[in-house]
């Protein structure tokens, strides 16, 4: 099974229901659901290419603390260039930037795949679980912001260094509020969760694992 596909069965955020924290607390907006998948796509794959190149140099008692500093450096590196570059963006996502280190998500593709595979497999396992992330993060994102405020894309100026004041795409005045709020997070991953398995169980491939005979 390709990594992509695998992907999609084994959603990081839908199924395995990892990285949920940023996921639901940061995506407010498509701006900020933007900026954060970005940053967390960047520090995923740079970290398993990192981790792929020095499998052989790894102790296997120290790997865990391995994972921990490359990933922490990189995440360091993303902080002060969005610090710098990306001020406004920064401000929104505040202390979620620095909490990249602690995604589950990264650590387990580090531990399952970087560490253990090439370069190649490494690289293409890291951009499909960005690439689903991202997904994930617009689509949360765009839900939440569309119901809640109306709006699409506001403030999307702070992804090249704007200082957020773009009004997006105005649909429809004022919105519903509980959309915004924690409650309308948790609401919106259990539509989102049921959406995916209802595609998943009505998909080709989950047809023909069910309709295959089993052994024994």
């Amino acid at each position: 099974m390709t990594p992509t596909a695998n992907v999609w069965r084994e959603h990081p955020s839908l199924v395995q229901f990892l990285g949920l924290c940023p996921l639901l607390a940061v995506t407010t907006s498509v701006a900020r659901a933007l900026g954060l998948a970005a940053a967390t796509g960047l520090v995923l794959v740079a970290s398993s290419l990192i981790l792929s190149l020095l499998r052989r140099l790894l102790v296997r008692e120290l790997r865990i603390m391995s994972y921990v500093l490359v990933i922490g450096a990189l995440v360091t590196g993303i902080d002060m260039i969005m610090r710098a570059w990306f001020p406004a963006l920064h401000t929104q996502l505040n202390i979620f930037v620095p909490l990249i280190a602690t995604n589950c998500v990264i650590l387990s593709r580090a531990e399952r795949v970087a560490a253990r595979a090439s370069t190649g497999v490494a690289l293409r396992d890291a951009c499909a679980h960005a690439f689903a992330l991202a997904l994930a993060f617009l689509l949360f994102g765009g839900l939440r912001e569309l119901i809640g405020y109306g709006t699409l894309c506001a403030g999307s100026d702070m992804l090249w260094g704007g200082d957020g004041s773009s009004p997006g795409i105005v649909l429809f005045d004022g919105g519903f509020l509980l959309a915004t709020l924690t409650p309308g997070a948790f609401l919106t991953l259990a539509f989102l969760s049921a959406l995916h398995r209802r595609l998943l169980v009505r998909s080709p491939s989950a047809a023909r694992v069910s309709a295959a005979p089993s052994s024994g």
